[in-house]
């Protein structure tokens, strides 16, 4: 704040003034030794807390005030300038050092301000009502719920949702960096390798809200090498759940989607059926959710399920084919509580 009153005060370098306030018995000699000296006030026994004053937006308006003012030591210009250009010097090696933390708040302006800005970040990261700070993974075959549970524990405990798929969806749309190394994958419909994976999930893993918030993923990993991938970039989870889903259930869930072409609604045959016979007519069914694709990655998930589970020891494995909200109580209360041992 000194810095920008300076540069926005260039006819007052000295823009500080200090009343050093004397105890009562103390206040005439010091007075009288101010006036002989013409120094304000001198520093000596009995001093309370000094108050500062701004020749310019803090005057004080009593003139006995005014007259044992005195200059604080340290700030003439050159002494400032001096101060400044260490402050420069230094300040270029120092803010690297908190990238995912940081906050840079315009100083050039009210105090007031400056102080509401830094209020409302520090109060806008909102942590998680879990013991610790939360890195779930969730892991389950095509139409487990996923995406559900994911979202809801989000809402409820601020987490950060990340879907591994809408990332690389996003990183196409959005034209990101990525976006040529992922787009020919996209196109040919195959698989996009881990090690671009990796790059797109760790860009979003790093960012603050997911280092002090916690996140919840899911699509990924899919397999053993995939879990050794994230292991090796440092993201490790906390808590692990395995969301089992017969086939039947699963085919229920996913084979009767279907989306209207004219407005993009989603309906569901058996749980949101369109309102109209108009509408039903129209209607399309993704590709995707023909019964023989989802058999054939049903079968590549649980090929690999129990490698995962080895790797990931703690994991808690549950019953996802009932009600959603009952599924999201168990994975709820495997966060909430101590995770439970094993035996070998």
């Amino acid at each position: 704040m000194l810095e920008q009153l300076l540069i926005h005060q260039p006819k007052d370098p000295i823009p500080f003034m200090i009343n050093h306030l004397q105890r009562d018995n103390d206040y005439d000699g010091a007075q009288h030794a101010a006036h002989q000296t013409g120094s304000g006030a001198p520093v000596g026994r009995g001093l309370r807390q000094a108050e500062v004053y701004h020749t310019t937006f803090d005057w004080p308006p009593e003139s006995e005030i005014q007259k044992r003012l005195m200059v604080p030591a340290g700030i003439s210009e050159g002494e400032t300038a001096l101060k400044l250009l260490e402050y420069h010097r230094n300040i270029t090696r120092i803010l690297p050092s908190y990238p995912k933390i940081l906050k840079v708040i315009p100083a050039d302006q009210p105090c007031v301000d400056v102080f509401s800005q830094a209020l409302t970040y520090v109060q806008s990261i909102h942590r998680s009502n879990a013991p610790f700070t939360p890195r779930v993974l969730l892991c389950g075959p095509v139409g487990s719920g996923k995406s559900l549970q994911a979202a809801l524990l989000a809402q409820k405990y601020g987490l950060v949702n990340v879907c591994c798929g809408q990332l690389l969806k996003e990183a196409v749309a959005d034209k990101s960096k990525y976006c040529e190394m992922i787009l020919p994958f996209f196109e040919k419909e195959t698989a996009v390798p881990d090690s671009i994976i990796m790059k797109v999930l760790s860009q979003r893993l790093d960012q603050q809200d997911c280092v002090e918030r916690g996140w919840v993923l899911h699509g990924f990993p899919r397999d053993l090498d995939q879990a050794h991938v994230l292991d090796s970039w440092g993201y490790k989870p906390n808590r692990v759940f395995f969301l089992n889903v017969p086939f039947d259930s699963i085919a229920e869930r996913l084979t009767l989607r279907r989306t209207d072409p004219v407005t993009g609604e989603r309906y569901h045959l058996m749980y949101k059926p369109p309102p109209t016979m108009e509408i039903q007519a129209r209607l399309l069914q993704n590709p995707k959710d023909a019964e023989e694709r989802i058999k054939l990655r049903m079968d590549l998930f649980y090929r690999s399920a129990a490698d995962l589970e080895q790797f990931y020891r703690q994991a808690i494995t549950l019953n996802g084919d009932q009600d959603p909200y009952t599924v999201f109580e168990y994975i709820e209360s495997g966060i909430i509580n101590p995770l439970p041992k094993k035996v070998p």
